[in-house]
C-alpha cells in the first residue's frame, strides 16, 4: 500500500528560461484527459521521485527529455539518481518512451524519440490502449517528414545515460536528440573527417602492410574512437584485431556514424580494457543483415510502427511486453528479491537461543 509522504519533500525548481527543447519531433509530449495541477500531485512518491515529476511536469511540449539534460538542471541528484527516478515514475504509470517513424528521403525511414508524460498516474492498460491509438492515428495520418537535419537513424538499445550528437540517434530511452552549445563537455561536434580520406600513401620501396596506407574505413573508425572519448583510446595492434568485426557492421549496410555511434553510447565511467568493451559490443550488438536493394519492392511503402521503449534500458518492443515500461530484465533487476518466510522451527529456535542468552546475563 502507497504510503503518502508530507510536505517535507523538496520543491522542483522553478523552470529555466533556458532549458534546452529537443529537435522537432522529439521530446516531451502530454497525454490527454489528466487531471489539473494542484499541490497534492505526486504525494504518494517517494520524495526524490515527487521532486523529479514535479519538474518534468512543469516542462513545455517538446522538451529535452534526456537523462543528462534533466541532471544538468537539477542540482541535487546526478544522472544515476534522475535514472532511477524515472525508472521509478514509469512503474507508477506517469511515463512512458516511444520510438516513432517518420519518412526520410526516398523510401528511407527514420525516426524520432519521444517521452510521453501523464500528471495523473495510468494503469498498464490504459497506457497501452492509448499507444494503440496513436499508432493507429500514425498509420492513418502520415506525419510530414522533417528535414535530414532533424531525424536519424534507429540504434541499438543501450542504456539510457548516454546523449548522442544532433546527427545521431540517441540510444537509451532516456535520451533524445537536444541542441546544446557546442562548449558543452563531452558534446560531439556535427563535422567530422570524411570516413574514407585516405592517409598518404607508403613509400614505393616500404613493403606493402593492410593498413600502410589506412583506407580501411572500420579501421578509421576504430582509431578515431579515442578522439570521440579517450576511454577508447586503442592501438594500432587492437585497431587490427578489431578491424574484421568493425568491416562486418559496415558489410550489413550501418554508416561509420552509426557504427560510431554504438560503439560510444553509454560507457561506464572507467574502462579498464577499451579493446575487451569493444569485442563485447561489436558481437552483441551486430545489426541484422538488411535486403539489398533489388529485393526490396519498388512500391512498398515503408511500415510505420509506434514501439514502445524500456525506461532503463531503451530496448524496443510493443507495450503488452513491457509492462510498467520495463524489459523484463530491468523489471527483474529493480524488484526487490522475494523473500522467503522463515519455517517455524527456525523462529522457535531463534527464540530459545535469545532466552539462553538472557539466562547467562542475569547477576548469580
Amino acid at each position: 500500500m502507497a504510503t503518502q509522504h508530507p510536505s517535507s519533500a523538496l520543491h522542483a525548481p522553478a523552470l529555466s528560461a533556458a532549458y534546452p527543447m529537443a529537435n522537432p519531433g522529439y521530446g516531451k509530449r502530454s497525454a490527454p484527459d489528466q487531471r489539473p495541477r494542484t499541490r497534492d500531485d505526486f504525494a504518494l512518491l517517494p520524495t526524490r521521485e515527487r521532486y523529479v515529476a514535479g519538474f518534468v511536469d512543469h516542462l513545455p511540449e517538446g522538451a529535452a527529455m534526456s537523462v543528462k539534460q534533466l541532471a544538468k538542471q537539477l542540482p541535487l541528484y546526478g544522472q544515476q539518481a534522475i535514472s532511477t527516478a524515472l525508472n521509478a515514475l514509469s512503474v507508477a504509470g506517469h511515463l512512458r518512451r516511444v520510438r516513432c517513424p517518420v519518412v526520410g528521403a526516398g523510401d528511407e525511414t527514420r525516426w524520432v524519440f519521444r517521452t510521453f508524460w501523464s500528471r495523473t498516474a495510468r494503469d498498464n492498460e490504459w497506457w497501452n490502449g492509448y499507444l494503440a491509438t496513436e499508432q493507429a492515428t500514425l498509420a492513418a495520418v502520415p506525419e510530414p517528414s522533417p528535414s535530414a537535419r532533424d531525424m536519424a537513424p534507429p540504434p541499438p538499445w543501450t542504456p539510457a545515460e548516454e546523449e548522442p550528437p544532433p546527427q545521431l540517434a540517441p540510444e537509451h530511452p532516456h535520451t533524445e536528440q537536444t541542441p546544446e552549445p557546442a562548449a558543452v563537455p563531452q558534446q560531439r561536434t556535427p563535422a567530422r573527417a570524411p570516413d574514407t580520406e585516405p592517409a598518404p600513401p607508403a613509400p614505393a620501396t616500404a613493403p606493402a602492410t593492410p593498413h600502410a596506407a589506412g583506407t580501411s574505413p572500420a579501421y578509421l573508425a576504430l582509431a578515431r574512437l579515442g578522439r570521440e572519448d579517450h576511454r577508447l583510446t586503442l592501438s594500432a595492434d587492437d585497431c587490427t584485431t578489431l578491424e574484421p568485426q568493425a568491416t562486418e557492421w559496415l558489410a550489413r549496410g550501418v554508416s561509420v556514424d552509426y557504427l560510431t555511434s554504438a560503439l560510444t553510447a553509454g560507457l561506464p565511467a572507467q574502462v579498464d580494457s577499451p579493446v575487451g568493451l569493444l569485442r563485447r559490443r561489436l558481437t552483441d550488438k551486430i545489426p541484422p543483415r538488411l535486403p539489398t536493394e533489388s529485393a526490396r519492392p519498388a512500391s512498398a511503402a515503408p511500415t510505420r510502427r509506434l514501439l514502445m521503449e524500456c525506461t532503463d534500458c531503451g530496448r524496443p518492443g510493443q507495450p503488452e511486453a513491457l509492462p510498467d515500461g520495463l524489459c523484463r530484465p530491468c523489471r527483474t533487476a529493480h524488484s526487490p528479491a522475494d523473500e522467503t518466510p522463515p519455517h517455524p522451527a527456525e523462529i522457535a529456535d531463534v527464540k530459545a537461543h535469545m532466552g539462553n542468552l538472557r539466562d547467562l546475563l542475569k547477576p548469580v
